[in-house]
């Protein structure tokens, strides 16, 4: 009698997919293997590289270092190009002249002996503010040479480019006067200087950037000028983060 209950019992028993019987992985692994994934499904490896695509360039950009913009102020024969020159030749970074981006007609108007108004500045300053931002983007420290008479117009080099820091050359004006009046080869008169000392605002304290005398050598003024940048930089290192408890 129990030997044909166990006949009667195998007789009735549905018959499995050949594929069923031949799985031994258990039910989890079965059902993964049987339903194919929605179209919307993503593994965590495949999130993982999403989010890493995001996260390294944002990575990249927190890990970039700050560069410095020098720009070396000043009025006409003050001393610009020389002490540039000197801080580029000691640093190796890039530089351009400012004068070398005047439009014609403002070198024109100098010959002239006819002083530049902000209608004629406006594009020169902005050709300078774009060629700090080429660098700024390139991650290169750099250094102009700019009047940058007004604070109206350092605001413009200066906004969006965080890299930027005045280096104001000072000198007494019969120094000045001296200096021009032997200059050489140079488009802009010394009759011009009056009308820049006129012009000229001094950095106000909420700027920044230091002024520095040229009663010497144009070398020893770049020492100074570098020195006084190396000192800020370790008083920044050195200064509290901010996040007090």
């Amino acid at each position: 009698m129990e030997h044909r209950a166990r006949e009667l019992r195998h007789a009735h028993r549905p018959e499995q997919p050949a594929h069923a019987r031949q799985d031994r992985r258990g039910p989890e692994a079965l059902v993964e293997h049987l339903l194919p994934a929605p179209p919307e499904f993503r593994s965590h490896a495949t999130i993982e590289h999403l989010f890493d695509s995001v996260r390294k360039p944002v990575a990249m950009r927190e890990a970039a270092p700050m560069t410095r913009t020098l720009v070396v102020m000043g009025v006409s024969g003050v001393g610009k190009s020389s002490v540039a020159a000197e801080i580029v030749a000691r640093t190796g970074w890039a530089f351009v002249e400012g004068d070398d981006l005047h439009p014609e007609a403002n070198r024109a108007k100098m010959a002239a002996g006819t002083p530049l108004d902000d209608d004629d500045r406006w594009p020169w300053l902005r050709r300078i503010a774009a060629w700090i931002g080429e660098q700024e983007a390139a991650g290169r420290d750099a250094v102009v040479t700019c009047s940058a008479l007004k604070r109206s117009y350092r605001d413009l080099l200066r906004d969006g480019h965080t890299s930027v820091r005045y280096v104001h050359l000072l000198a007494s004006r019969s120094l000045l006067q001296a200096r021009v009046d032997n200059r050489r080869g140079h488009y802009m008169p010394p009759a011009l200087l009056g009308s820049q000392l006129a012009t000229l605002e001094p950095l106000d304290p909420d700027e920044p950037g230091f002024g520095v005398d040229t009663d010497r050598s144009p070398a020893d003024i770049a020492d100074d000028v570098l020195a006084h940048l190396a000192d800020g930089d370790r008083t920044s290192a050195d200064a509290p983060s901010g996040g007090g408890r």
